[in-house]
């Protein structure tokens, strides 16, 4: 069974130092929502992958 949203929260929560501000847990849960998006993104094939070749040769023409 799958954790909620909410038990995940708290399991975050508990991590965090007593004087953490709520802009640092902000940061960290949209760092956590953008990794897992970018992941789920990846497994279903929507990801906007280049190959390492396609990159380099996007770059070489910026640069010229």
């Amino acid at each position: 069974m799958t954790e909620s949203v909410k038990e995940e929260l708290i399991k975050f929560i508990k991590t965090l130092p007593d004087d953490v501000s709520i802009e640092d847990v902000m940061y960290h849960l949209y760092i956590r929502e953008t990794i897992l998006k970018r992941a789920e993104d990846i497994k279903n094939n929507k990801a906007k992958l280049i190959s390492q070749k396609d990159a380099e040769d996007q770059i070489e023409k910026w640069l010229n």
